[in-house]
């Protein structure tokens, strides 16, 4: 039976064992592959949130707010540790989903110096349209492994992901 022809990484591997045989590249051979995977998984997801007029951050920002439960609300700083942004970039992708009708920013009733963003009733149908269709979109880009191999990649980015966070 004949042997795939390497990918792209298998092919820089392949070079590096004849220029450098001295050095372990196995490395390359993952973090390479996730790289180019990472940024085809971005173009890929992408295309559904674009389809509603949205970047992946503003989806990130409805999902955050979605998944807090009603009334949909949180704070911004709330909403910058949900999303693992900066303060500044949630200022920014709120006041662009306030211009779009998806959002809207008030006084917080507990404590006047602090803002709350929530929601609206647009925002919500929106995201509870959207979610179900980047499901299943990612649901596609995974439809080459079994559900046992999922859990064993989840499990294991899990792990990794732990390691690096230390």
């Amino acid at each position: 039976m004949n042997e795939p022809e390497p990918d792209h990484v298998g092919r820089i591997l392949e070079q590096w064992r004849v220029e450098r045989p001295d050095l372990d590249m196995s490395p390359l051979g993952i973090i390479g592959r996730l790289h180019r995977l990472a940024d085809r998984l971005d173009a890929e997801l992408r295309v559904v949130f674009a389809q509603a007029g949205l970047t992946d951050g503003d989806f990130d920002v409805l999902a955050s707010l979605r998944r807090a439960g009603a009334p949909y609300e949180l704070t911004p700083g709330e909403l910058g540790a949900s999303t693992m942004i900066t303060s500044g970039a949630v200022t920014k992708r709120v006041d662009r989903l306030i211009a779009q009708g998806y959002v809207d920013r008030y006084v917080s009733a507990d404590d006047a110096r602090s803002r709350r963003v929530r929601l609206t009733e647009a925002g919500v149908a929106l995201i509870d349209d959207l979610v179900p269709r980047h499901v299943a979109n990612e649901h596609r880009l995974l439809a080459g492994f079994t559900a046992q191999e999922r859990a064993v990649l989840a499990g294991l980015l899990e792990s990794w992901g732990r390691t690096l966070d230390g």
